[in-house]
């Protein structure tokens, strides 16, 4: 159980040194993978180039896949998932900052609760450094509370999932949903009988800011809520009072100016 895999997506828009700090948190783990897949999700500038070659350079494991053209995340890890070696997948954002011990928790959480196929975590959510988080996420705990939040809201941390890639697979893996992939997946592996584990506790550093709630915005964001929440009332995951509260809800949300909408964020749905 003490072996896994890293898998990584990053693109051109990212930040070289935000690449390198996040790279960095994860082979510095208390219990280091022994498989980094890092997908390139298109052509990316020298900066970042020079980045991957540093770590490609000091770490035998690391797997580089360049795509000829940016396809989405969703379409990234679907491909450097197909790469992993290991059962166990660590996902981590090319910006984000795991905490040196996130793995090994995770991992513990797997050989104690061997029927479990998620594993994430509260995260912290930073602006301008780790020391000074602005906000925290936590999600539910237990299976039957993942189950009831999932409902509503989103109920793991993407940036800081481990899962089983055998059950990402089961479940047919990442599908092009916009920007919701991730809930999509979740949704179709608990529809399968998966079983998650949030643990309650810290692991991970997210980047946040207004750009985190802008991309949550417009009329496109809203149809894909809308298509998402349809799929789990056809598929009896909820009834059609809660289709219709999650559509009006999360569509006003998504259609409010963005300092209103980081302010609810901040106020009403982070801990």
């Amino acid at each position: 159980m003490n072996n896994y895999s890293v898998l990584m997506s990053v693109y051109y828009k990212e930040k070289a040194k935000y690449l390198y700090e996040s790279i960095n948190s994860i082979v510095n783990q208390t219990v280091p993978a022994d498989d980094f897949v890092l997908v390139c999700d298109g052509p990316l500038g020298d900066d970042l180039n020079k980045v991957i070659e540093d770590f490609q350079s000091r770490y035998d494991y690391f797997n580089v896949i360049r795509l000829e053209k940016n396809g989405g995340l969703g379409n990234a890890l679907n491909i450097g998932i197909k790469q992993c070696k290991n059962e166990l997948v660590a996902r981590m954002d090319s910006d984000d900052i795991s905490r040196p011990d996130r793995c090994e928790k995770q991992l513990r959480v797997f050989e104690s609760k061997p029927e479990i196929s998620i594993v994430s975590g509260i995260i912290e959510e930073f602006t301008i450094s780790p020391d000074t988080p602005d906000n925290r996420r936590v999600p539910p705990e237990t299976q039957e509370e993942i189950t009831d939040f999932a409902k509503k809201r989103n109920p793991f941390n993407h940036p800081a999932v481990m899962y089983k890639k055998s059950a990402v697979e089961m479940a047919g893996g990442y599908k092009d949903f916009y920007l919701l992939e991730d809930y999509y997946l979740w949704i179709r592996m608990l529809l399968a009988g998966c079983k998650g584990y949030n643990i309650q506790e810290p692991i991970l550093w997210m980047r946040a800011g207004s750009d985190l709630y802008k991309r949550r915005s417009g009329l496109k964001y809203a149809v894909s809520q809308k298509a998402l929440f349809k799929f789990m009332k056809d598929n009896k995951f909820i009834s059609s009072k809660q289709y219709l509260i999650n559509i009006v809800v999360r569509g006003i949300s998504s259609l409010v100016p963005n300092f209103l909408r980081e302010f609810l964020f901040k106020k009403m749905v982070r801990n």
